[in-house]
């Protein structure tokens, strides 16, 4: 805030504190402030809502909440919402061919992309969808709906989300030279359904980019208003441009099946995540990983 103190101008920021989850008091008081709960949607074990605190709640306009609710929820969540302690790896071609390839291709067979099929096939929130595209054919069609980490009405915190029809790209290892077209095609596309569905913004106003190690194995872009505040999700370690991924690509030496699953990737990881216990942490040990 822009103000004066004495004839002298001044700026005030204001942050809110973390909450006190150790205290029982605190989580129970702010249970009970908790008002005006709206249902923004649900897929598969996923929920999320907007709501207001405190007594000032006379319109939807007031909420100051986002909840989003897992459930239930496995024990894989439980560890990724649970406080650690981070560690950056470095994932050589090696690893990744020897043990992380195989981690997600278990993943892949736990169900744990229900909720990405019902949406791709038409079950479940196509009334959020904002841009769909076959592109040039079967193998290039995504579709654009908000993510679920986004209230839907704040421009400066826009986040939404592409998944991409096919199902052969599990994340960015599997891009390869030949797809740089496919890339640019989705790149320019999904610059330019933001800005007709949120005329405000323009295209140089977005930042497009992927999670690696992504939360689920299903090749899907982050796009999000370059105001948005840069968490942990959006940290160097976690997030990969797109345009640098296309980058990349471009300079791979060899055909068009040079990909990126040829290149050392450095990445950080939280300790209760099963790729650090299981893999990383026996590998730094000098033991062999887990199965």
């Amino acid at each position: 805030m822009l103000g004066t103190i004495d004839g002298t101008q001044g700026i005030l920021i204001a942050e809110r504190a973390a909450f006190a989850t150790e205290s029982l008091q605190v989580l129970r008081a702010f249970h009970a402030a908790i008002t005006r709960v709206n249902n923004l949607g649900d897929n598969d074990i996923y929920r999320w809502y907007m709501a207001s605190s405190g007594s000032d709640a006379a319109s939807e306009s007031s909420a100051d909440l986002k909840l989003n609710l897992i459930w239930p929820c496995t024990e894989q969540h439980i560890k990724k919402y649970s406080d650690q302690v981070l560690r950056m790896v470095t994932e050589t071609p090696e690893i990744y061919r020897d043990y992380i390839r195989p981690y997600m291709s278990a993943k892949r067979e736990e169900g744990r992309l229900n909720w990405v099929f019902n949406i791709l096939e038409g079950r479940t929130e196509q009334e959020d969808v904002i841009l769909r595209d076959a592109g040039h054919g079967p193998e290039d069609g995504f579709l654009m709906l908000p993510d679920l980490n986004w209230d839907r009405k704040t421009m400066g915190s826009l986040h939404l989300l592409a998944l991409v029809q096919r199902r052969d790209i599990w994340s960015l290892r599997d891009l390869k030279k030949k797809h740089i077209p496919w890339l640019r095609y989705l790149r320019q596309r999904l610059l330019e359904g933001t800005v007709h569905m949120y005329p405000d913004l323009e295209q140089d106003q977005l930042k497009l980019y992927v999670h690696y190690q992504p939360t689920y194995y299903h090749f899907h872009i982050h796009v999000v208003n370059v105001m948005l505040e840069a968490g942990s999700t959006q940290a160097t370690g976690k997030a990969f441009g797109l345009e640098n991924i296309i980058s990349q690509l471009e300079t791979l030496s060899g055909d068009e099946n040079a990909s990126m699953a040829d290149v050392g990737l450095t990445y950080f990881l939280g300790e209760a995540s099963e790729l650090w216990t299981n893999i990383y942490e026996p590998l730094k040990r000098g033991g062999k990983p887990l199965n």
